[in-house]
């Protein structure tokens, strides 16, 4: 049987999505739906979609629509999930998976009684350079003692990935550090037990800081540091130091290095080396195989609980 999906937000990370979809046999994109009808039809023409809207209930509505990604603004991300829960659908929702945590947790709760499979977009989970660190965690190889991580972007005007204007504001705490948050507890195999946060001046304009710092300790001892900010000119990008009782690795996007910045061949880790082709992978042998997904909105939750109290902190 073929999956039949409908995709919220036709742009930088929409399309992603819609170029690792194709790679992907027994799916089909059937339904796109984004804010601009123009530019719409565009990204739909050319990949072959044929039904277009600018309204998300006009996509739940289509009984042919199994499942929905949703890659529209933040803000958006909770209300949305629900809506598609209780219209049936499956539903995968690109990180985060709310910017609050009582949002995260209806979510949760709507999932829990809609039987769906309801997902979240933590691709670090699914990167290939993690994959490798943790098999070799999971396998008893390697005990992780720290992990020292850099989130750059120049962003000092509201654009998007792809250079263009932006219809909402980015957010380093609600999206970005929730990347390392749950990768931290996920590596670590265990909670994060203490949390601080300080931040930079907030922008005059964007009304958001501009530079943050994270401390996180797992309940096994293990330690993170984060370092993020929309000021910096460059490298752009995040940057991943494992340090462990045997080993230490950095993860620069797919690639991954040794301690002594010797490359790792991660190639035969998974079936591709695009996170975001592998994490929807996931999401779709979850819905055949009706199972919980790795990066399920139940699995993510805590990262959210973290976020929370740094949150309260910053107040």
């Amino acid at each position: 049987m073929t999956i039949k999906v409908a995709l919220a937000g036709a742009g930088a990370f929409g399309i992603k999505h819609l170029d690792a979809i194709r790679l992907i046999e027994g799916v089909e994109v059937v339904s796109l739906v984004s804010r601009e009808l123009t530019k719409t039809r565009e990204v739909a023409d050319r990949y072959g979609i044929a039904h277009v809207t600018t309204e998300l209930a006009d996509s739940l509505a289509l009984a042919e629509v199994d499942a929905v990604i949703l890659c529209t603004p933040t803000q958006m991300h909770a209300a949305q999930a629900i809506a598609c829960l209780e219209a049936g659908k499956h539903v995968q929702v690109e990180i985060p998976l709310a910017d609050s945590l009582a949002d995260a947790r209806a979510v949760v709760a709507r999932a829990q009684s809609a039987g769906k499979v309801a997902m979240c977009g933590h691709t670090r989970r699914f990167n290939p350079s993690h994959q490798w660190v943790r098999q070799r965690i999971v396998r008893g190889e390697l005990q992780l003692q720290q992990m020292d991580v850099q989130t750059y972007f120049f962003r000092r005007t509201n654009m998007n990935a792809l250079g263009q204007p932006r219809s909402w504001t980015d957010h380093l705490l609600w999206h970005h550090a929730a990347h390392t948050v749950d990768l931290f507890a996920y590596q670590a195999q265990s909670p994060i037990v203490k949390a601080n946060a300080l931040q930079g001046p907030i922008h005059p304009t964007l009304g958001i800081a501009m530079d943050m710092s994270i401390q996180l300790q797992a309940a096994s001892g293990a330690i993170c540091t984060l370092s993020l900010s929309f000021n910096n000119e460059g490298p752009l990008g995040t940057f991943f130091r494992y340090i462990g009782d045997s080993g230490t690795y950095l993860a620069r996007y797919d690639d991954l290095f040794n301690g002594k910045d010797e490359k790792i061949d991660v190639s035969r880790v998974a079936v591709s080396m695009n996170g975001i082709e592998l994490q929807d992978r996931e999401f779709f042998a979850a819905i055949r195989e009706q199972r919980e997904p790795n990066a399920s909105v139940a699995q993510v939750l805590p990262c959210y609980e973290v976020l929370h109290r740094l949150e309260q902190q910053l107040a």
